[in-house]
């Protein structure tokens, strides 16, 4: 299981700080005043550093794999393996695995490094190597100038052991089954889908199920940071990566740098968040149906929402009674779920409305909902094991209930998010949540868009409870997931660019003005 690594034992983790009493509120905020004038890396003293850990190997890069792009000259992307065990709660004995970190430089001089800016695009079972070079050249300059960009394969994906639940009880059958259930026997046949597919997983993946949670994917980038021989991590967390920087948080507060939380996972359990999104993603898919009416004459589903609403069950219905060269009603769905999530997307699946209902073709739809590829069928699996691996699942009863309520909202509501749900069926079950945040950490930033289907709103208010002095940016008039150096706006980036580069932590809270609903091309 475990890959080769040239490894070094030259290099000790820093020393840990000694207990110090908790500070009194007016002595804290204070301190908090003075880091946000700060230019150096210098967080709130912990009221409780953490366990001291062994020596730490050094981490030696080479050459990357072909698949990670190469950066703009004169940058250079490098890649390396670090060693870690499987579990870190027996870290001294036990099977290890490699975690495949990458690392783009910073371009500015010595005096300008700010340290490392660890990031992580989402998921559970987003692949992180190529986003060192792919977020990188989207982050402001001063960013680029200030820090080392690290990327890295969580446990479990791409390159760093990654998971395989086989057949994964058909969710790779093309054409699936309707993933919404409509009657009780539906919801039976459903709920024995899901058995079937944590079957799958406990024969294919026994090895990692306990293994594979944020718990221990957050001790994995303590050990980059450990082994790049810096002090603190500092970290930007798309989406899913929101969630893993707050354990972070919750496990190391001490050596937290300056952490960037964008489109924020809340505090939920993950079949309670999964339940929040499904509603999200109703309102959503009502403002998808009522923009597209709005444009009618470019693009001839309907001249009103109601009209719009119409023409897409009329192509979800024609799908379900006769799919075509194995594109369904759950493919339909699942291009519908990854459109909903940015406005820019929204023309191509009016365009796929359109298309189906005037030739009955669904090439323009066909590619948001293939499972083309092993990384494909490992982000699957990998998204399953972390989610059950976080914390106790549901039961089936509460998932046929819950269903019945969604139900109630719509007929026909869009489930594809629903993976937590398996988790009734899973073999490994967890006795406790996923911990995240920490008062002991320095302030860190959220970042939202105010009408996010895929991570709402209230998720990065209710998280920035669990983490004290912390800011939240909210991209108002904006509908789309991913928002720092994603949406191109440049009150966000330039308020998360000197929070991280010179540790301005904005007094209050921020709105930024967004562009509202795009234009149809």
């Amino acid at each position: 299981m475990s890959l080769s690594l040239s490894l070094s034992s030259s290099l000790p983790l820093s020393r840990p700080r000694r207990s110090v009493r908790p500070t009194p509120p007016a002595r804290r905020a204070v301190l908090l005043s003075a880091l946000a004038a700060a230019a150096t890396l210098s967080p709130v003293p912990p009221a409780q550093a953490s366990a001291p850990a062994a020596p730490a190997p050094r981490l030696h890069f080479g050459a990357c794999p072909d698949s990670v792009p190469k950066p703009a000259a004169p940058d250079h992307v490098e890649c390396g393996r670090l060693s870690v065990p499987l579990d870190w709660s027996a870290e001294s004995q036990g099977a290890r695995i490699d975690v495949a970190v990458s690392r783009v430089r910073a371009s500015g001089t010595p005096a300008e490094r700010r340290g490392i800016l660890l990031v992580n695009p989402g998921g559970p079972g987003g692949s992180g190597l190529s986003y060192a070079v792919t977020k990188r050249a989207k982050l402001p300059e001063s960013v680029r100038r200030s820090f080392d960009i690290i990327g890295f394969d969580p446990r479990g994906v791409g390159r760093s052991t990654p998971a395989d639940c086989g057949p994964m009880g058909g969710l790779f059958d093309a054409p699936g089954v309707d993933p919404v259930p409509a009657n009780r026997a539906a919801e039976r046949a459903y709920l024995t889908s899901l058995h079937a597919m944590a079957d799958d997983c406990a024969t294919h993946a026994a090895g990692l199920l306990p293994y594979l949670s944020t718990e221990q994917t957050a001790h994995d980038m303590d050990a980059i940071r450990a082994a790049l021989g810096e002090p603190r991590t500092s970290f930007l967390g798309v989406s899913y990566g929101s969630y893993l920087g707050a354990a972070y948080a919750a496990r190391f507060p001490d050596r937290v740098g300056r952490m960037v939380l964008d489109s924020v996972v809340g505090p939920w359990g993950w079949y309670d968040f999964d339940v929040i999104q499904s509603r999200a993603l109703l309102r959503q898919r009502d403002t998808f149906f009522a923009w597209t009416a709005a444009h009618a004459q470019r693009f001839g589903v309907g001249a009103s929402a109601t009209a719009v609403r119409r023409s897409y069950l009329r192509v979800r219905q024609g799908l379900g009674a006769r799919p075509v060269d194995g594109f369904g009603p759950a493919e339909f769905d699942r291009a519908v779920y990854r459109a909903l999530g940015r406005t820019e997307r929204w023309a191509g699946l009016a365009d796929g409305i359109r298309t189906y209902l005037t030739s009955g073709g669904v090439d323009g739809m066909r590619p948001a909902s293939a499972f083309d590829g092993p990384d494909s069928r490992n982000y699957e699996a990998a998204n399953r094991i972390v989610k059950c691996a976080d914390g106790p699942g549901p039961s089936p009863r509460a998932i046929a209930a819950d269903i019945r309520r969604t139900r109630r909202l719509d007929p026909q509501p869009v489930l594809t998010g629903m993976e937590a749900s398996v988790c009734a069926s899973w073999r490994h079950r967890p006795g406790h949540r996923t911990p995240l945040g920490s008062p002991d950490a320095p302030p860190v930033l959220l970042v939202a868009s105010a009408h996010d289907p895929v991570t709402p709103l209230e998720g990065a208010r209710r998280l920035r409870k669990l983490l004290p002095g912390s800011r939240l940016i909210t991209l108002d008039n904006d509908y789309s997931h991913g928002v720092f150096a994603s949406r191109g706006n440049a009150c966000v980036d330039s308020t998360a660019a000197a929070y991280l580069v010179a540790g301005a932590v904005p007094a209050a809270d921020v709105r930024c003005a967004g562009p509202g609903l795009p234009k149809a091309p």
